[in-house]
């Protein structure tokens, strides 16, 4: 372990308060004195006791200036060298929120529930599962958003993806611009790991990028992007007859299909939870992984210490001086009255 400075140029501060040395200096002002016969033995007893009070309120306030320089710099513990194992993939996740994932045609432990609760459910384990990935998150409507660049930060995309909102991004689908988005986000990563995982219960209704056009463009990207259809296709509903199946979606497989095999990916089709879940798993059989390692020092901030030491030495030093104005205030008041 070893301590360093985030800042250290800022020790360049240090000699500023030699400049008060050069601002001219208040007059004195002769102050009303009255007659002691014993005037030269309490004049030396004044000025002794002033005369320490004023070289430990110097060293005080010395201290507190060093210790704000110091806590300005930015001490940090910096500990051992650790080393990470890293898959080297880069997943971006792209989950359609549109106005047709509301629909309850989804099981999950027996419960029927909506499109995007269940991927909510089922991708939300997904990511806590990539450990050493780095995962991304596109939330998309009628425009792409992203939510999470990519990150080893699986707990924030996860909380990122569970707040996600029927609508907050409009009615229709945009498939088109989030391949797009997700390619430009994908861009700076190794070639070999670019991989887009979107997921959709609808076709393409909006946007100004065709899908199968964005595709094209991931082709030259080396943008490997594995489609999901999600939804059973119909739902029941309670009719004066009886149950009733009722077709739920307008679901575009052979677009999605396309999309996949043009940037060698795959096209999978989850109509339930388990389902969904089982595709999860398959990506990571079929997704390569190279086994890197990265190297992390763990860094402890310390700036708080000498900051909060410095502030009570300020604390200190303005109860002194207040003290201190009280004692005099009562001195010369009795004097005046004597």
């Amino acid at each position: 372990m070893s301590i360093e400075f985030a800042w250290p140029w800022l020790f360049a501060a240090l000699p500023l308060p030699l400049l008060a040395l050069l601002l001219p200096h208040a007059p004195n002002v002769a102050p009303v004195t009255l007659r002691f016969p014993f005037y030269a033995a309490l004049r030396d007893n004044l000025q002794t006791h002033s005369s320490q009070r004023s070289r430990l309120r110097l060293a005080l306030a010395i201290t507190a200036w060093l210790l704000l320089v110091l806590a300005a710099a930015r001490p940090q513990m910096i500990g051992e060298s650790m080393h990470l194992p890293v898959s080297g993939r880069s997943l971006m996740l792209a989950v359609d929120i549109s106005g047709s994932m509301q629909n309850e045609d989804m099981q999950v432990r027996g419960r029927q529930l909506s499109r995007l609760t269940a991927v909510k459910v089922v991708a939300g384990d997904f990511i806590e599962q990539r450990k050493g990935d780095r995962i991304g998150l596109i939330l998309f409507g009628d425009e792409a958003y992203l939510q999470a660049p990519l990150t080893f930060d699986r707990a924030t995309v996860r909380t990122l993806l569970d707040e996600a909102q029927i609508g907050l991004a409009g009615k229709q689908t945009a498939i088109g611009d989030t391949i797009g988005l997700a390619i430009k986000r994908l861009r700076k990563e190794p070639a070999s790991n670019r991989v887009l995982i979107l997921l959709t219960d609808g076709t393409n209704t909006a946007g100004n990028v065709d899908p199968l056009k964005a595709a094209d463009l991931a082709v030259r990207e080396d943008v490997r992007i594995y489609t999901i259809g999600i939804g059973s296709g119909e739902i029941q509903v309670q009719t004066p007859f009886g149950l009733r199946r009722v077709a739920t979606g307008d679901l575009d497989e052979a677009s999605l299909r396309a999309i996949a095999e043009k940037t060698g990916g795959r096209y999978f089709r989850a109509r339930d939870t388990a389902q969904l879940a089982q595709i999860y798993d398959l990506l990571d059989r079929i997704e390569p992984v190279s086994e890197d390692q990265q190297t992390w020092r763990p860094v402890n901030e310390l700036y708080f210490w000498p900051l909060g030491s410095a502030l009570l030495l300020s604390v200190l030093i303005a109860l002194a001086a207040a003290y201190r104005g009280r004692i005099t205030t009562t001195a010369n008041t009795e004097t005046s009255h004597a």
